[in-house]
């Protein structure tokens, strides 16, 4: 199975969310079946097949999600994301004021899904392909 520091490589090459399909067809190649973001700290679970499960550890920074979510202003900050006009810990921190606890990430789909603290579906987002 994968590791961290496989995963941790791949991640490298990410400078903005523009570069997000390309970090995804590099962790499908692992073996990696999907993975959940926590925004507070950033920490990720990994699953594989056959119940494989690893996690990263979090940043030491600990990030308070606003208990109301704005899913407006969430996807306003997320185009900017993904046009590479913020970083990842930019992104983090709009995350967090926006009410997004978490994303999952499923690569069968190819489905981001952004969710709240309450566990609602924020946006459901279809990953484009290379």
């Amino acid at each position: 199975m994968f590791t961290i520091s496989q995963i941790n490589a791949a991640h490298s090459k990410v400078n903005s969310g523009a570069d997000f399909p390309h970090y995804m067809q590099d962790i499908i190649q692992l073996g990696v079946t999907s993975f959940e973001t926590f925004v507070f700290d950033n920490h990720t679970n990994y699953f594989g097949d056959n119940d494989f499960k690893i996690s990263s550890e979090g940043c030491s920074e600990i990030l308070s999600v606003e208990e109301k979510s704005n899913a407006e202003q969430f996807q306003s900050d997320l185009k900017a994301h993904q046009q590479g006009k913020t970083d990842y810990p930019i992104f983090l921190v709009d995350c967090a004021k926006s009410g997004v606890e978490k994303w999952v990430v499923v690569m069968d789909r190819m489905t981001c899904t952004y969710y709240d603290k309450s566990g609602n579906a924020m946006l459901v987002e279809k990953i484009p392909s290379l």
